[in-house]
């Protein structure tokens, strides 16, 4: 069976492929936001992989963490995997400052949105796209 995107992620930024995970990005002026997603049919949660796959989440995991530290200087980083309303994996990775506006609580269902500038996103896509 292929890998296919459930449609709440088909949705965002296309900005890799590494070797297990694709990389996506909400488009979100307000934080930078990105999802890891394993290329895996039917997984739901990090158990449904096998050991050899975690592992490989946990790498790609980091090399995300560490983009979105050095190319955003948050003040935190936020990692979650939820599937509550997307049951397909996927691991949030937000940035998040102090002055945003969902600060200090949960970004999820925070009513402030507001989709990137044009020119902002596309720099932003070319930038993540190098680093990846």
């Amino acid at each position: 069976m292929s890998f296919i995107l459930h449609p709440n992620l088909v949705k965002k930024v296309f900005l890799a492929d590494l070797p297990l995970c694709r990389v996506l990005m909400e488009d979100d002026a307000n934080y930078p936001w990105l999802f890891l997603v394993p290329r895996r049919p039917n997984v739901s949660r990090i158990m449904d992989l096998d050991l050899a796959d975690q592992l490989l989440l946990l790498k790609e995991l980091d090399l995300v963490q560490k983009v979105m530290w050095e190319e955003f200087k948050p003040h935190q980083l936020n990692v979650a995997a939820i599937g509550n309303k997307t049951p397909q994996l996927h691991v949030h990775v937000i940035a998040r400052y102090e002055n945003d506006p969902a600060w200090p609580n949960t970004v999820w269902d925070h009513p402030v949105r507001a989709r990137c500038d044009e020119t902002v996103r596309n720099e932003r896509v070319a930038r993540l796209q190098a680093l990846f």
